[in-house]
This record gives structure tokens, C-alpha cells and sequence, in this order.
């Protein structure tokens, strides 16, 4: 199979920079307890024309790449994700002990589902789905 070649030359590849997932108005400290207090992940000041919004940004730190982000927007209706997620690639038992430590579930996936790799979903401070995978 032949890889798509970029239509800009000057930009041979593509990376992501931020993924953004929904939480409900005034639930910040909880996302923050997970995504900094659990995770680890610093959080990251959002410009002010975008702070009065609400929701927060966290940083991702890259495995021997670029550091990534994630972005907490807040919607007034707000429903966790339970299919759609983020997945993110992690020092994997750390993390799922991490997680299970702060009561959180750590659901392991079927290995036969992708041989090799190790992975699970929990959710987040919210409720929004997310999966770890192993690096």
C-alpha cells in the first residue's frame, strides 16, 4: 500500500496537536484533579479571549516526540462520550495503577482485539471515554 503523498511538500508530515472532549459548566477542578492530579499532565494557561469560556488545556507530554495537548471545552448540555475517545500512548501499568489507587475503573481490553498491545478504557473526571495503550 502506497502512502498518500502530502499535497504540501513543505509539511511531509502531519501530527495532532490538541484533541478537545466536553464537560459540563463548573466541573474544571474535577478535570483538573484527573487530568494533572492523576495523570500527571501540567495544565496549560488558555489565551484570555478563549479563559472566559471556561474549560481548561492540559499538556500531554510526548514519548520522544512533540508534546500534545488536550482541550476541556465546557457545553451547557453537556453528555459524556462513551464511544468516541481519545486514546493515548502511556508507561501503561503505572497509569493503570494510578487510576485504580484513585477509584477510578480501569477496563482491560481483549487482547486478541489487537495482538500486542496492551490497552484499556476508563473515563475522566466527567465521565468522558478514554483509552490507554501501552508504548
Amino acid at each position: 500500500m502506497q502512502a498518500f503523498p502530502s499535497r504540501f511538500p513543505e509539511y511531509p508530515h502531519v501530527m495532532i496537536h490538541h484533541v478537545q472532549v466536553s464537560s459540563p459548566p463548573g466541573s474544571e477542578a474535577r478535570q483538573r484533579a484527573f487530568y494533572t492530579g492523576i495523570l500527571g499532565w501540567p495544565e496549560l494557561p488558555k489565551p484570555a479571549a478563549l479563559a472566559a469560556r471556561g474549560g481548561c488545556w492540559f499538556r500531554i507530554p510526548g514519548l520522544g516526540g512533540p508534546d500534545g495537548e488536550i482541550h476541556i471545552g465546557i457545553e451547557t448540555d453537556f453528555r459524556p462520550a462513551r464511544k468516541a475517545h481519545p486514546a493515548f500512548m502511556v508507561d501503561i501499568d503505572t497509569t493503570a495503577a494510578a487510576l485504580t489507587a484513585a477509584g477510578y475503573p480501569v477496563l482491560w481490553a481483549d487482547p486478541t482485539e489487537i495482538p500486542g498491545r496492551r490497552r484499556f478504557h476508563t473515563h475522566d473526571g466527567v465521565g468522558n471515554r478514554l483509552e490507554f495503550l501501552a508504548h
